[in-house]
């Protein structure tokens, strides 16, 4: 299958997962809430988000492994993929057994000192917490398995296995109402099994799928690349846990200035950004093993194409779903909250636009990891990251309002961004004026100039759903046109049309056949 139907067939799988679990995820949370009761499900989230403060963790290790395996898929060699393979199994392996160690000492500590919940629920508390760890240990050693199927674009699997562990989640929801003992228990036992069960799905798979899956560590066993392997996920891991540090402290200097109020408004905030930005974050997941292996085949220029490919991508799926968001985020809050905390509104907008500002850079985050040479870039890109706090502060200090913060924030963005391409002409040769000209431009100014015409039922119109549908339209379709005309290049429209008429030869060849006639006539 060649590269761009891949992207096509992978992109249009991830999508279509999205759109399932997002609902199934919805509905589960609610039958799980019902079932087990607020004060339960209040100590299941407390308990998990222990270990969720570390996820970040997981995900460095996954992106460090993929990097890696779709590096020597690109250049070919087999043998090497191997040792990566089983390198990364045992890095995980000695990773999972450390982090259940710690785990289990602090959370032996948090249980007696630092956790408040009712006295009659503390031993069932920590049972789900040894639930949960167990649960983190199977996911930890999954990620070898995971970061092949990536490398190896298999997306459509990926795709069916999280709808299959969407419906696994909602069955054990549903589930929880025939339960005669303690739910609570029951519930812990029943995710930490389906941890248990996608792995040995994954691991069954990968095995009788792919040669270089079959867990042979002495054989391949090679100490310089474990090494290697450590220290890059290790700078990932460095960067990611910069973001987290960021976020959490942001919420604490807000708290200290404005109280718990604000901090409901920016926990909406980010929970909206988290989900809009999932669109954008899908398309690049199915684009990343294609810049990596150009890299790894040595064809640096088609690896900084798609990066430049990428980075504009990521930006306008993300702004089509942030205009109408922005615009009409007071109507759209009252719609789904009712009673909208202060300042929700004006925070949504800015945490969205200083996602935006990240975007244009996401596919050239990409090039310079597939490069590999990340110390310095991440020390300094942390270093901006965090320097977003003694900011917040001081302005607060000096009586700015909550909004301030995230002002703040865009405008450290805007200087990372600025880092992170000069990086990326010095590690990967990527040229600047071309950045600046084929993406930055040519996905800024559509964007401007569809955000004012949706901006136009505000002066006409008054709130309600028939403003919001109709700014929605005008956001999409006057986007649609500028890209077109404005933001894509020739050899850009080229292949979004040859994508375009083999995904519909897949699913009507006689339509195909018209659509290639319109083509060859324009």
């Amino acid at each position: 299958m060649q590269a761009a139907s891949r992207v096509v067939l992978n992109t249009g799988a991830l999508y279509g997962r999205m759109l399932i679990t997002i609902f199934i995820s919805l509905y589960s949370t609610r039958l799980v809430l019902n079932a087990l009761g607020a004060q339960d499900y209040g100590i299941f989230n407390l308990v998990g988000g222990v270990i969720a403060m570390l996820s970040f963790l997981n995900m460095a290790m996954t992106i460090s492994t993929q990097r890696y395996m779709s590096y020597h898929l690109g250049s070919g060699d087999i043998e090497k993929l191997k040792e990566v393979f089983n390198s990364s199994v045992m890095l995980h392996f000695i990773m999972g057994i450390t982090l259940v160690v710690l785990f289990e000492v602090v959370g032996i500590y948090a249980f007696d000192h630092v956790l408040n919940m009712p006295a009659d629920r503390i031993a069932t508390a920590k049972t789900i917490f040894h639930f949960m760890v167990v649960s983190t240990f199977f996911t930890i050693a999954s990620v070898p398995y995971d970061a092949t199927l990536i490398a190896r674009e298999n997306m459509p699997l990926i795709a069916v296995l999280g709808v299959f562990e969407g419906l696994s989640k909602l069955a054990i929801a549903i589930s929880l109402h025939y339960v005669s003992g303690d739910k609570l228990v029951a519930y812990g036992a029943l995710m930490a099994s389906l941890t248990v069960l996608l792995l040995l799905i994954k691991r069954l798979y990968c095995s009788f799928k792919y040669a270089e899956s079959k867990v042979r560590v002495r054989k391949y066993f090679n100490k310089s690349l474990l090494k290697e392997m450590f220290s890059y996920a290790g700078w990932n891991m460095f960067g990611a846990s910069s973001v987290v540090a960021r976020n959490q402290a942001q919420a604490m200097i807000l708290n200290v200035f404005f109280g718990t109020v604000i901090n409901a408004a920016y926990g909406i905030a980010n929970q909206v950004n988290a989900q809009l930005t999932y669109f954008s974050v899908t398309m690049l997941q199915s684009l990343n093993p294609q810049i990596i292996k150009s890299e790894g085949s040595g064809d640096r220029p088609r690896m900084l194409r798609l990066a430049m490919i990428a980075s504009k991508f990521s930006f306008l799926l993300l702004s089509f779903f942030a205009i109408p968001v922005i615009i009409e985020a007071p109507f759209i809050l009252k719609m789904w909250l009712k009673n909208v905390p202060e300042y929700t509104v004006v925070l949504c907008r800015l945490i969205i636009v200083c996602s935006l500002v990240n975007q244009l850079t996401q596919g050239v985050q990409v090039a310079i990891q597939s490069v590999g040479r990340i110390k310095v870039y991440q020390m300094v890109v942390s270093f901006l990251v965090i320097l977003n706090l003694p900011v917040a502060y001081l302005l607060l200090r000096a009586g700015a309002p909550p909004q301030a913060v995230l002002i703040g924030a865009i405008c450290m963005e805007v200087i990372a961004v600025g880092y992170r391409i000069i990086a990326a002409n010095r590690i990967a040769g990527m040229p600047v004026p071309e950045y600046l000209n084929k993406v930055v431009l040519r996905a800024v100014i559509p964007v401007v100039l569809a955000a004012a015409i949706a901006l136009l039922p505000q002066f006409v119109l008054d709130e309600g759903f028939v403003r919001f549908l109709l700014t929605g339209c005008l956001g999409v379709c006057a986007l649609t046109v500028f890209v077109k005309f404005l933001g894509l290049t020739p050899y850009e429209i080229s292949k979004i049309t040859d994508m375009l008429t083999k995904l519909v030869s897949k699913v009507s060849p006689r339509f195909a056949a018209r659509f290639a006639v319109i083509k060859t006539q324009a």
